[in-house]
């Protein structure tokens, strides 16, 4: 892997990312077997049992690839796999990329180790830029290696499983170099679709009520933060000084806080599942990776809907759209009037 760095990516960063992967990919227990394993913890069993089933939809029933990912499990013993590091000008919205061999140009950085993760959040922010340092649950190696399920992705119930899964799995089914926010908004298309269709088929009704109001307000956030960019775009696009740009940025941040506090009483009813988000610093590496995972999204379900649901059809449109130069993709997607 070292052989392919480029100067603008340290050789340490590199050693960090390869030697944090391998102990994952050295630490693999077969799913199977410890199922099957009478000392294996109760409450693990289920996880593991659901997370089987589970796979096995995501092939049978989404057409997601059938190879050896998440068969089999690795407990890291903390709560984040990696860490990514985001960052963005002061005033702007266009997050910086990195460019990786195989992977491409992405708009953050990945650590397995958390004092890696700051020292470089550090370093960013001492060049004056907006810096968002944000906790990973599951990461893609695109069919290279066959990714464990982690203990972070069962510390919450079976739907979030499924996410996980059909999401991780969405990337190696089709990944358009130099373009995350086409990826990660795919990704999550197959894994709304996916997850979906998993809760009706076992008939858990109650979980799928549940499922869709998060949906719903997953929506009326990011509609929160599609606002609010547009309006710092004015911001940053006018011909104001710095620190003018830089009060009339802070006032737009609190603008959409106090946005926030009014639709979470009044039309979520008081549910404070986005608080933490909110509480915490805002700034545009924040903003530039939420629309990362959420800009497309819409879109994406459209052209899924126009391909009648047959997930085959709609990841053959999918490719025949990635495979369109980059300023082309986007108009692209938003413009299909059919699935082909």
């Amino acid at each position: 892997m070292a052989s392919g760095v480029t100067g603008c990516t340290s050789i340490s960063y590199y050693a960090q990312s390869l030697e944090g992967h391998v102990e994952i990919m050295a630490a693999r227990k077969d799913v199977a077997k410890l199922i099957h394993d009478p000392s294996t913890p109760k409450a693990l069993r289920a996880k593991l049992t659901s997370a089987s089933a589970i796979r096995r939809f995501a092939t049978e029933e989404l057409a997601l690839p059938d190879n050896s990912s998440y068969r089999s499990y690795v407990d890291i013993g903390r709560d984040n796999v990696t860490l990514a590091v985001f960052a963005a000008p002061q005033f702007s919205l266009t997050p910086i990329t990195w460019c990786f061999p195989v992977f491409g140009c992405v708009p953050y950085r990945g650590y397995f180790s958390r004092k890696d993760a700051i020292a470089s959040a550090a370093e960013l922010q001492r060049q004056g830029l907006d810096v968002y340092v944000s906790g990973v649950t599951a990461y893609s190696t695109l069919g290279w290696f066959s990714d464990p399920l982690l203990s972070t992705m069962l510390r919450q119930d079976d739907t979030y499983i499924a996410s996980l899964v059909f999401h991780e799995l969405a990337h190696q089914k089709v990944y358009v170099n130099n373009d995350s926010a086409f990826n990660e908004a795919f990704a999550v298309s197959v894994e709304t679709t996916g997850t979906r269709k998993w809760l009706h088929a076992t008939g858990n009704r109650a979980g799928l009520r549940g499922y869709e109001a998060d949906r719903k307000r997953r929506a009326d956030f990011l509609a929160l933060i599609a606002k609010t960019r547009e309006e710092l775009k004015q911001v940053y696009g006018s011909p104001r000084s710095p620190a003018q740009m830089a009060a009339a940025k802070a006032a737009t941040i609190d603008r959409l806080r106090m946005r926030y506090r009014q639709m979470r009483d009044r039309r979520w009813g008081g549910y404070r599942g986005y608080d933490a988000w909110f509480d915490s610093p805002i700034n545009n590496a924040k903003l530039a990776a939420t629309a990362v995972y959420g800009e497309q999204v819409p879109a994406f379900l459209r052209l899924f809907e126009l391909c009648s649901g047959d997930y085959p059809r709609f990841y053959a449109s999918v490719r025949r759209i990635g495979n369109l130069p980059g300023p082309a993709r986007a108009e692209a997607l938003e413009a299909t009037a059919t699935c082909h």
